[in-house]
C-alpha cells in the first residue's frame, strides 16, 4: 500500500521512490481524512520527484487555497493554466479561489466556461448552485442542483439544497410538487419523504405531514429526524401520548438530548401530568445545565402547581443563564408577587421595562405594587410613562384618577376619571377596588352617576 510505505519512509527518515499516481493516491487519502500536514509533505516530496506533474501541482494549489494563501495559489495556478488551459481542475480551482475572494459572479463565469471541457458536469453544476446561493439567487441555484439530481437520484446534498431554495423563496407548494415528482421516480427515499413532511408541516397540513413522516420511518426505522418531525406533528394534532412514544424512540436510537426531554415534558404537561413533566424537565437540565428553557419549563410547572418557592428557585437559574430575557423577569415578578416579596417584584417589572417589554400589563402591575407600598409619586411616574405609549386605555386613566386624588390634585384626577368613563364605563370598578376613599369622593360619585345615565 502506498500510504503505509509513505508513513514507513517518514518514520525511518528514508527516501523512497513513488510514481506520480501513487503520490496522488497518498495525498487524496490524507485530504479525505483531514490530515493536511501529511498531505503537504506528500505534495512536497511528490513534486521533488515529479516536478512536471500537473496533477500534483493542482493538489498543491488545493492545499494553498485551504490554508488561505490565495496569492501563492493564484501564481501557481497561472503557471499550470499556461501549460494546460483546458484542464478541468484548473477551472475548478480558479472558481474556488474567486469564491474565496467573494467574487461569486466571476466564479460563475469560470464554471460556465468549464462546462465545454469538463468530463463530470454534475460537479460543476453543484458548484454553480453554491455560487448562486451565495448571491441569494435561489432560482438559478435550484436549477443547477436539479441538474445534479437528474444525473444522480441519490445526490441527497443537492436534494436538500433544492428544498432549501424553495424554503428561502417561501414556495412550499412548489417544493411539494417537486418532491412528489421526485418520489414518483424514487419512492423509497426516506430523505425526500422527510422533506415532503416538513413542507406540509409549514403549511399546517398536519395529516399529510404525518403520512409523509410515517413513510420516512417505515423506509428507515433508525431515521431519528423522521421520528422527531413525526412527534412534533403529533403534538400539533394533540396526540400527545403518541408524540411521547416517538420522542422516546429517538432516545433509544441515539444519545439523549435535552431537546427531546423538553418536548416529552411539554407533552406530559399538556396531558396534565405535571409530576412526569417535571421528571423530564429535570432530565433536560441535567443533560444541559445551561439550557435556560429547561429551567423555565420547571419554573412554569411549579408555578401552575402553586409551588412558588420552588418556582422562584428555578427562575433564578434561568435568569443566571440569560439575564437579558424580559419574559424571565416578568415571571420572576409574578412569582415574587405570589410570595408577597413586593420589593423584588418592583425590581423585576422595572427590569422588564428596561429590557424593552413595554406591555401595558407590566406598567399596571408595577403601578399597583407601588400603590400598595405607598410610593404614590413613583406609581404616578410609571403610569404617566405608560400613558405616552397607551393614550386611551381605561386601565391607566382610572389609576391616574386615583393617584392624582391621593396626591391632592383633584382637577387632574377628575379629568382622568372622565377619560376613563368615556373609554370604558364598566371598568370604573377598579377605582373602588384600588382607591376606596377616592371612590367615595362626592365629585367622583357625581361623575360616575352622570356617565351611568348617559350609558343607560
Amino acid at each position: 500500500m502506498p500510504v503505509s510505505k509513505f508513513e514507513s519512509m517518514l518514520k525511518t527518515n528514508s527516501v523512497y521512490f513513488f510514481d506520480a499516481t501513487e503520490f496522488e493516491y497518498i495525498i487524496e487519502h490524507y485530504l479525505n481524512i483531514g490530515k493536511h500536514s501529511l498531505a503537504k509533505k506528500a505534495v512536497k516530496l511528490g513534486l521533488e520527484q515529479h516536478p512536471t506533474s500537473i496533477q500534483l501541482k493542482l493538489m498543491q494549489v488545493e492545499l494553498l487555497v485551504f490554508d488561505g494563501d490565495l496569492p501563492e495559489a493564484i501564481k501557481l495556478l497561472t503557471d499550470i493554466e499556461a501549460v494546460e488551459p483546458h484542464n478541468d481542475e484548473v477551472f475548478i480551482q480558479k472558481a474556488t479561489i474567486l469564491s474565496k475572494k467573494k467574487q461569486h459572479k466571476e466564479a460563475i463565469e469560470v464554471l460556465k466556461a468549464s462546462l465545454e471541457f469538463i468530463e463530470s458536469p454534475e460537479d460543476v453544476w453543484s458548484m454553480l448552485g453554491m455560487e448562486y446561493l451565495y448571491l441569494d439567487d435561489y432560482e438559478n441555484a435550484r436549477l443547477n442542483f436539479a441538474k445534479c439530481i437528474e444525473v444522480d437520484f441519490e445526490d441527497y446534498s443537492s436534494l436538500y439544497n433544492i428544498v432549501y431554495c424553495f424554503d428561502m423563496e417561501e414556495k412550499n407548494e412548489d417544493a411539494i410538487k417537486f418532491l412528489n415528482a421526485y418520489l414518483d421516480k424514487n419512492p423509497y427515499c426516506e430523505v425526500a419523504w422527510h422533506q415532503l413532511g416538513r413542507q406540509y408541516f409549514e403549511l399546517g397540513m398536519f395529516e399529510e405531514a404525518l403520512r409523509a413522516f410515517d413513510f420516512a420511518v417505515i423506509i428507515d426505522d433508525s431515521f431519528i429526524g423522521g421520528y422527531l418531525e413525526k412527534a412534533k406533528t403529533l403534538e400539533e394534532l394533540k396526540n400527545y401520548q403518541e408524540a411521547i412514544d416517538n420522542y422516546l424512540i429517538t432516545l433509544e436510537l441515539d444519545d439523549p438530548t435535552a431537546f427531546a426531554y423538553i418536548r416529552i415534558g411539554e407533552c406530559y404537561q399538556k396531558l396534565d401530568n405535571i409530576a412526569t413533566a417535571m421528571h423530564f424537565y429535570k432530565k433536560a437540565v441535567h443533560e444541559d445545565p445551561l439550557l435556560d428553557r429547561g429551567w423555565m419549563m420547571l419554573t412554569n410547572a411549579c408555578y401552575l402547581s402553586n409551588n412558588y418557592p420552588k418556582a422562584l428557585y428555578y427562575i433564578n437559574k434561568a435568569i443566571q443563564i440569560d439575564e437579558t430575557n424580559a419574559l424571565y423577569w416578568r415571571r420572576y415578578g409574578d412569582i415574587n408577587l405570589k410570595l408577597n416579596f413586593y420589593e423584588e417584584a418592583v425590581k423585576a417589572f422595572n427590569r422588564c421595562i428596561s429590557l424593552g417589554d413595554k406591555e401595558i400589563e407590566i406598567y399596571v402591575a408595577l403601578a399597583d405594587i407601588l400603590l400598595f407600598l405607598g410610593d404614590f409619586s413613583e406609581a404616578l411616574t410609571v403610569l404617566i410613562r405608560a400613558k405616552k405609549i397607551y393614550r386611551e386605555f381605561a386601565e391607566i386613566e382610572y389609576r391616574l384618577c386615583g393617584l392624582f386624588m391621593i396626591l391632592d390634585k383633584e382637577e387632574y384626577s377628575l379629568t382622568h376619571l372622565k377619560n376613563g368613563l368615556a373609554i370604558d364605563f364598566d371598568y370604573h370598578f377598579i377605582v373602588k377596588e384600588l382607591y376606596p376613599s377616592v371612590y367615595d369622593n362626592q365629585r367622583v360619585q357625581e361623575l360616575i352617576s352622570a356617565a351611568k345615565d348617559m350609558v343607560n
